[in-house]
């Protein structure tokens, strides 16, 4: 049986502080993107710790928010959070969503097609159940070229650690991450009026404590590399990244560019 994600899912709370307070920054440049700004029901697939769909539902034109994930953890964290009575959430695959044909008006998927390891599949997926006219777009980060942190941490451990190596590889190669591969992918599903853009937030962080924190936590790539350490080696691996953050310059804040790849595409009729 093909496995829907790839990505360590454990504890909500934990990845609003690896990667949901970044979400939250470019969920309104990515809705702007996909232009949407009314409809009766939306679908945000990869809905995680609800930043999308909590996003969409600031605009009043909006009717009604449909957040899906594979993780029953997010989910139930997205679920007690929110105060919206036309937001809900549900747990459910993106390979086969729990959906009839053209049940929504659009349908948005951000920072998750990437740990889909049959993207193509969830991408039909996505147009089958959005109506006719109706926009189909997502987000993911440019892990190789944008993310400046998870290079920073993958480029810095790879040196260190020979198994680091195969991570670091399959960490900078996801699906749908390369240039292109997004629009190709529209394109093949048979979507009209593709346009592939890029997004650019800062992700900011207040010290190297903020910085790793997350690190140590259960949620996600990097985390999942440090939990096979040893003690003597997560301590070796730590200092280690910690000189990448400072940089030559006192422990504070710091500020890194992190840019997403874009897509979207409308139904045809």
């Amino acid at each position: 049986m093909a496995v829907s994600s790839t990505f360590v899912a454990a504890d909500g709370a934990g990845y609003e502080l690896q990667m949901g307070r970044w979400s939250r920054r470019l969920a309104p440049l990515f809705v702007n993107f996909a232009g949407i700004v009314r409809a009766e029901r939306v679908l945000d697939v990869g809905s995680g710790t609800g930043s999308l769909s909590s996003c969409l539902a600031q605009n009043p034109e909006i009717g009604s928010v449909r957040g899906l994930d594979y993780s029953s953890v997010y989910v139930d964290y997205a679920q007690r959070k929110n105060r919206d009575p036309r937001v809900a959430f549900q747990v459910g695959d993106a390979c086969a969503l729990p959906f009839p044909d053209a049940s929504f008006d659009h349908t948005l998927s951000m920072l998750v097609l990437q740990f889909i390891p049959q993207a193509d599949l969830a991408v039909r997926e996505m147009c089958r159940v959005t109506r006719p006219g109706g926009t189909v777009a997502a987000a993911t980060w440019d892990t190789r070229g944008g993310l400046v942190f998870y290079r920073m941490f993958f480029d810095t451990v790879a040196m260190l650690d020979q198994s680091a190596q195969a991570r670091r590889a399959r960490a900078y190669t996801r699906p749908m991450t390369r240039p292109g591969e997004l629009a190709r992918t529209w394109s093949e599903a048979g979507l009209r009026d593709v346009v592939q853009d890029t997004l650019t937030i800062r992700m900011e962080f207040q010290s190297f404590a903020d910085f790793w924190a997350p690190c140590e936590g259960k949620d996600g790539p990097i985390a999942d590399y440090v939990n096979t350490l040893g003690d003597d080696d997560k301590v070796r691996v730590r200092e280690a990244v910690m000189q990448a953050y400072l940089d030559g310059d006192p422990d504070g804040p710091r500020s890194y560019a992190a840019t997403a790849w874009t897509v979207k595409g409308t139904v045809p009729a």
